[in-house]
């Protein structure tokens, strides 16, 4: 056939395949024998053939690596036609070839071999990039704490001394703000627990640090509302607040391994490699391009019928926070830009000249990109080694698909689907009938923490069904936007949304840095009534490690269904809040409407209906095993896609270190908590190290630390002050240490013991099974003595020994209003028990408070 393809006369039948290959040649025809090299001329190709089609078009892509020096853009004139699609898929089955926005690093050499540190001439045409890789593992830009105590000013600081001021290029450092960090700390929460701003430096001089607008101005003076009690965009404080947690991208902090910093007016890139790398042979990857593919349509000349299937997505950058816009987070990802973003953009008319749609931030764009797109699937693919979104279907996309992918190694969200500026849009501008199914979500939001698995804006009749998320920093599935309104008795933004799913998807290992998310996130109005609006249903959602909620019914959340789903070792409240109807003239008088029905989980499995809301036929569970295995098996990828979840793109290597450490100091003694690292190195964690900047040290296996959610180092003097880093050990290896902790200082100061518990209450259901709710002891008193308090003790009476409530929940909602849950069982029907609960702090047990249980006849 081969040989009967060469021959011009008959060259007709076989116009419906072109081949490329790296090692091609673009005069070539494009057979299979004479591939041509790049992917643009095969796309040129492809728009001399792909009129009156009666068969897909498919273009082969030969194994290897394809570097862009500019994103492949592909309009309408690109599309399939006739119901045909053009298809760019791997040539060789099982071997995928690399579409990439990659330049190669080479020449290293020692520069200061007692430091172990390399350098390497910048790539030609590399002129920024935030992105570094070494043989398929990301390098980290280096980090670390201020080395000055900084006081904040209207322009940014006045540090105690001049030290940075002679650090080289001061103006490439960036300012890091970790919101959410309440646990045994006294600062500030910034933008909030579910942010992660960071700005750049403008300039130091001197001791006088001046940060680059206008992401200072963004990110410190949000606007308040004449009340006083919010900012207009209704969403966090209105600063990053007096520090940083920590700064990032300086040379001076080099020396830990893996890190990298690119001294741009030097064009050398620097590197610290870690055990094992060879420089000399090593694959580096510089992310070069922002952009690797573009599907451009237009509202009136739509891109379609395009299919991308078995390809590799890799190398790609965002360089918007390097530059004076930086990132200055609202949720999600979305960001102000723009100059005085902070009192207008997206404020409409809550502000004098504020720029409507309400809430229409700036999306992080996505190195893979789709606008007005029908018909257009991605099928098999692998999304990696990115330093923006992966993958963004935004406006106008319709009966798209993806499909069987793998997502990560990423920097931001892992998909983005559709957008929120336009939420009346009419039209080609809606976003509906999606699909997005079958794949494999991890490690996403690496550099942005708060990235998201699966984040979608403005949507009809979307389906988000059988992926499965896990290791993941914040949230793993977003849903609708513009609900923030009903904190201030206001409707939320009315939009086009209307029946989507999500269904039957597997999350765990979630929330793992960031705070206030959830396994499944939804806000705003979800349709018109509760038949047409969102349908939560057959999800498995467990192993939830920062606060917040399992599926998680935010602001404004109006009309959604959730049913059928199985949550385990879940944060306070599964499913969220009520909320007070402002839509359609309600003025608050009624609430939105929710059905909370047929799930199993610790929540409560009373049936009632209060507020609008109806809770009924919802079941208690003590472990993981006792929800029904139907569910629990249904919620994968299957068919075709049932084995993703075996598939790796990188080989194992130690883990990245923990992040978010925090101490509480003792008499002689330091309690240690901290954030496990969303990436495991291809290889889950067994263990992590605690250690004392004097060096003494504790280890816990994986599953201890996430029972009790802490690590206790003895032996500290009193009255010296100390700081901890913590490493993690994989079966490759143990990761560098993580970046120490603020200082404490052991005391031999009395810790008193800590008072009842607030809000104790307690239900069962017909199988002998308690669901008990309460509040840390300072949820009514802030001040309230005994912190830390470590754990929980249950009595029962009559009955038996006791049960301990410990984990990092504990420690994350003190001193805050939640109420966190567990169960217990045991418990015969027909009797009436009374439950005592008791706070543990370092000294002792407290004081408990009591409640009373009927448990029902079956």
């Amino acid at each position: 056939m081969k040989s009967i393809c060469l021959l011009i006369a008959l060259a007709a039948p076989c116009a419906a395949q072109i081949y490329v290959s790296p090692a091609g040649d673009d005069s070539a025809p494009g057979s299979q024998a004479r591939p041509v090299r790049t992917l643009e001329r095969a796309r040129d190709l492809v728009r001399s053939r792909n009129r009156g089609m009666t068969a897909d078009l498919t273009v082969y892509l030969e194994p290897g690596t394809y570097r862009l020096s500019r994103p492949l853009v592909l309009d309408a004139r690109d599309s399939g036609s006739g119901g045909h699609n053009v298809v760019y898929t791997a040539a060789s089955a099982g071997i995928m070839p690399v579409i990439s926005g990659g330049v190669r690093v080479t020449g290293w050499k020692p520069v200061n071999p007692s430091r172990n540190l390399w350098e390497a001439p910048a790539p030609a045409g590399l002129e920024n990039t935030r992105q570094m890789f070494v043989d398929g593992i990301r390098a980290w830009r280096t980090a670390g704490r201020l080395p000055v105590a900084v006081t904040m000013t209207p322009t940014g600081y006045t540090a105690s001394s001049d030290t940075m001021a002679h650090w080289k290029n001061p103006t490439a450092i960036e300012f890091v703000y970790t919101g959410g960090n309440n646990i045994w700390s006294e600062h500030e929460e910034g933008l909030g627990g579910w942010t992660e701003p960071r700005c750049p430096v403008a300039s130091i001089e001197g001791a006088i640090i001046t940060m680059a607008q206008p992401c200072w101005d963004n990110s410190t003076r949000r606007i308040m509302l004449p009340s006083g009690a919010r900012t207009a965009n209704l969403v966090g404080p209105a600063s990053v607040g007096k520090q940083p947690e920590y700064i990032e991208n300086a040379f001076e902090l080099l020396g830990t391994p893996g890190q990298w910093y690119f001294d741009r007016p030097a064009r050398v890139i620097y590197y610290v490699p870690r055990p094992g790398e060879n420089l000399r042979t090593a694959d580096v990857e510089a992310a070069r391009l922002e952009t690797l593919v573009s599907l451009a349509g237009t509202a009136a000349e739509p891109v379609h019928n395009i299919v991308f299937s078995g390809v590799q997505f890799a190398y790609a950058t965002y360089l918007r926070p390097s530059g004076p816009e930086g990132f200055s987070e609202i949720q999600a990802n979305y960001t102000l830009t723009g100059p005085h973003a902070w009192a207008t953009q997206g404020l409409c008319k809550l502000v004098p000249n504020g720029e409507c749609p309400y809430g229409a931030w700036t999306k992080m764009p996505a190195n893979v990109t789709m606008t007005y797109g029908h018909d257009v699937r991605f099928s098999g693919d692998a999304f990696l080694h990115l330093g923006a979104a992966g993958l963004d279907l935004g406006s106008g996309a319709v009966a798209d698909t993806v499909e069987g992918c793998a997502f990560t190694d990423i920097s931001g969200n892992g998909v983005e689907l559709g957008a929120v500026d336009k939420p009346e849009a009419t039209g080609a501008d809606i976003t509906r009938d999606d699909r997005i199914r079958d794949n494999h979500i991890w490690n996403i939001g690496a550099e942005y923490h708060d990235g998201i698995g699966i984040v979608v804006g403005y949507a009809q009749n979307s389906r988000i069904e059988h992926n499965m998320l896990d290791h993941l920093p914040y949230a793993a599935i977003s849903m609708g936007w513009g609900g923030w309104p009903d904190k201030i008795r206001q409707a939320g933004v009315s939009n086009y949304s209307h029946d989507n799913v999500v269904a039957d998807n597997s999350i765990s290992d979630f929330m793992l840095v960031l705070a206030d998310g959830g396994g499944i996130y939804t806000q705003g109005l979800t349709g018109p009534d509760l038949a047409h609006g969102e349908k939560v249903t057959g999800n498995v959602v467990y192993d939830q490690f920062g606060s917040g909620h399992a599926i998680y019914t935010d602001n404004g959340s109006c009309n959604i269904t959730v049913s059928g789903n199985v949550v385990f070792h879940a944060n306070f409240d599964n499913w969220g809040s009520r909320h007070r109807d402002y839509y359609d003239g309600q003025d608050g008088k009624a609430y939105d409407p929710l059905l909370v029905e047929g799930n199993y989980w610790q929540q409560d499995a009373s049936d009632v209906s209060r507020e609008n809301v109806t809770e009924r036929d919802n079941h208690l569970i003590v472990s993981f095993n006792q929800a029904p295995q139907s569910i629990v098996r249904n919620a994968l990828p299957e068919g075709e896609f049932a084995g993703l979840l075996n598939r790796r793109f990188a080989k194992a290597a130690p883990p990245a270190p923990p992040a978010r450490v925090a101490a509480f100091a003792g008499n002689g003694w330091a309690l240690v908590t901290f954030s496990p690292p969303a990436y495991e190195g291809e290889s889950p964690v067994r263990s992590y190290t605690v250690t004392a900047s004097n060096g003494a040290h504790a280890a816990i296996i994986a599953p201890d630390f996430w029972r009790i959610g802490y690590v206790k180092i003895p032996g500290l003097k009193n009255g010296e002050e100390y700081t901890f880093t913590v490493t993690a050990t994989n079966e490759i290896g143990t990761s560098v240490p993580s970046l120490p902790s603020r200082p404490v200082t052991p005391s031999d100061v009395e810790i008193p013991l800590p008072g009842p518990p607030a809000r104790v209450t307690a239900s069962a259901d017909v199988n002998g099974i308690v669901s008990i709710h309460f509040q840390d002891p300072a949820a009514v008193d802030k001040k309230a003595p005994g912190k830390p308090v470590i754990a929980y003790v249950f009595t029962v009476s009559p009955g038996d020994g006791k049960e301990t409530f410990t984990g990092r929940n504990v420690l994350a909602l003190e001193g805050t209003t939640h109420t966190t849950f567990t169960t217990l069982e045991g418990f015969k029907p027909g009797e009436t028990y009374t439950i005592s609960v008791a706070a543990v702090n370092p000294s002792g047990e407290g004081k408990p408070a009591e409640t009373k249980v009927t448990v029902p006849q079956k």
